[in-house]
């Protein structure tokens, strides 16, 4: 199942756990574009999420009283979730009609939406499947920029497509969260540049002691609770 719960700790409005568990819980929606004839790479899906999140934490619809600003305030108030699914066709048409920003990759589509209660999806969005979002790279990822914010994945984790997109999607929010302002507009008008890769293991263990962005996932699902999945290192915070 593609969801990603945060730690209660990690938002910038609550540091109180049980405040954050006792709030209405809402979640971010993402859906991936996958035809059977022209499925996207699985690595250029990922980063299209992590672009797809940055995009709708940047929209002026999201902040002071835009139109989506009280949803994204009650979302990040409690536990910061988001769910990817996947449609094609007709799904992906009906998708496309609902509120929300298409950010197009490479060879990746993904549509992100503003935050909805927990149990109060739209229609046309709670029929999409969850699973089935395994995806594949057709030739080996190009290098990473070290000049460029990089997600960096677990490599001792065995992540669904789903799921690495909405760790790389909490990865790219953390980082967005520990900028400054000036740091953020640069980011944004560059068009949010970055790229997700898995780490190589050696260098692992010295990512979680860096000091920057980390995501835990909470364990609902694929992964052990309390996984380090992402590392989120923008030249800013370094």
């Amino acid at each position: 199942m593609s969801t990603d719960q945060t730690p209660a700790d990690d938002g910038p409005f609550r540091s109180d756990p049980s405040a954050r568990d006792a709030a209405p819980q809402f979640v971010l929606p993402l859906v991936v574009r996958i035809e059977r004839a022209a499925p996207p790479a699985r690595t250029d899906a990922l980063e299209t999420a992590a672009r797809a999140v940055l995009v709708m934490l940047a929209d002026e619809r999201s902040a002071g009283e835009g139109e989506w600003a009280r949803a994204m305030r009650d979302w990040q108030d409690a536990r910061i979730r988001k769910v990817v699914r996947r449609a094609r066709g007709a799904e992906w048409r009906r998708a496309e009609a609902l509120p929300g920003i298409t950010v197009t990759g490479k060879s990746a589509e993904v549509r992100v939406f503003p935050p909805v209660p927990l149990d109060g999806w739209p229609k046309d969005l709670v029929r999409l499947q969850v699973s089935g979002t395994d995806l594949d790279d057709p030739e080996p990822p190009a290098p990473a920029d070290p000049g460029a914010p990089v997600l960096w994945l677990n490599p001792e984790l065995d992540m669904s497509a789903g799921k690495a997109m909405a760790q790389a999607g909490h990865g790219a929010q953390l980082a967005w969260w520990a900028l400054s302002d000036d740091d953020r507009t640069a980011w944004r008008d560059a068009g949010f540049p970055l790229a997700v890769r898995p780490s190589d293991p050696s260098r692992w263990p010295a990512l979680l002691t860096a000091g920057l962005p980390l995501v835990r996932d909470a364990g609902f699902t694929e992964i052990a609770p309390g996984s380090c999945t992402v590392v989120a290192d923008h030249p800013a915070l370094r």
